[in-house]
């Protein structure tokens, strides 16, 4: 694809995941948006143009929290050349402000390129093309969130929405309640229980990991999955992609195994896409006008 060419459906890709980095891609409507920046320019640049994109699709990033695999320096300065707006917390300032030189943090507000969201307060983007709703996640990285993207329908697809969890230790019914009937979800499957245990890690990084403000296990995640379907009534969940596994404790074939154990469960057909750190997924569209969502 070319990388002035409109998808034909919003779609989502994932350029990075794991705490090596991590960035996704989200489209709609020829607006194209950055969620987090964990990689440095150059090296996003290379991941979206393995995805046939560029910089040149980017209008703006929003950042779910400020630990160090989740943004970069190098590209929030990119940011700034670029003239891309950034989206993130008021709490979220602070942190960027300590650990970036005081001029660049300065020189994006000046540009009206730095600007905030609420929790629980919906706000649009790309013009209103999408709407973001921010969730707030248990996770020891600083206030943490995930997000509901919507989209209005168009000749061609369905209203839709995408639901995202990247960092989190545990969840509650509010955050299932932010996840149901999305068309695509894309959810934190972090570590295998026992292989945690076993890892031979500190015992700190261990026990940080299984805490509530850690990091999601598959059996968490496949909870949480579980629930999300359980609250949908339109039952639209195509797509699920699992992101932020562990290198050391897990395998793709254990998250995905977790996963398949509750889409057995229910009658609905849901594909699986584990998500890497070294390369980006496909892109996943959403919105597509199917017979059950024009009946």
């Amino acid at each position: 694809m070319n990388s002035t060419d409109v998808p034909m459906f919003p779609r989502l890709t994932v350029l990075a995941s794991g705490s090596a980095g991590n960035s996704s891609l989200l489209e709609a409507n020829g607006f194209g948006l950055l969620i987090d920046i964990g990689l440095g320019p150059r090296q996003l640049g290379a991941r979206l143009a393995a995805s046939g994109r560029s910089w040149q699709n980017i209008r703006a990033v929003v950042l779910t929290h400020t630990h160090g695999d989740h943004w970069n320096v190098r590209t929030l300065a990119a940011l700034l050349s670029k003239r891309i707006a950034l989206y993130c917390h008021d709490e979220h300032l602070a942190a960027l402000e300590e650990n970036c030189p005081a001029e660049l943090c300065q020189a994006l507000e000046a540009a009206g390129l730095l600007r905030t969201y609420a929790e629980e307060q919906q706000f649009p983007l790309g013009g209103g093309t999408v709407a973001c709703l921010p969730l707030a996640l248990r996770h020891d990285g600083g206030r943490t969130f995930g997000f509901r993207f919507t989209g209005q329908g168009g000749l061609l697809h369905a209203a839709w929405s995408v639901g995202y969890a990247a960092d989190l230790g545990s969840w509650d019914d509010r955050l299932a309640d932010g996840l149901c009937d999305v068309d695509l979800l894309a959810l934190e499957f972090n570590h295998d229980v026992e292989m945690q245990r076993s890892s031979g890690r500190h015992p700190m990084l261990i026990a940080r990991c299984l805490g509530d403000e850690g990091h999601l296990s598959n059996e968490q995640a496949a909870e949480l999955l579980s629930e999300t379907i359980r609250r949908s009534t339109a039952r639209r969940l195509r797509q699920l992609i699992q992101l932020h596994l562990s290198r050391q404790c897990n395998r793709p074939s254990l998250a995905q195994a977790a996963a398949q154990s509750v889409i057995d469960a229910i009658d609905l057909d849901i594909a699986i896409h584990t998500a890497l750190q070294d390369r980006p997924s496909p892109a996943f569209e959403c919105g597509a006008m199917t017979l059950d969502r024009i009946a």
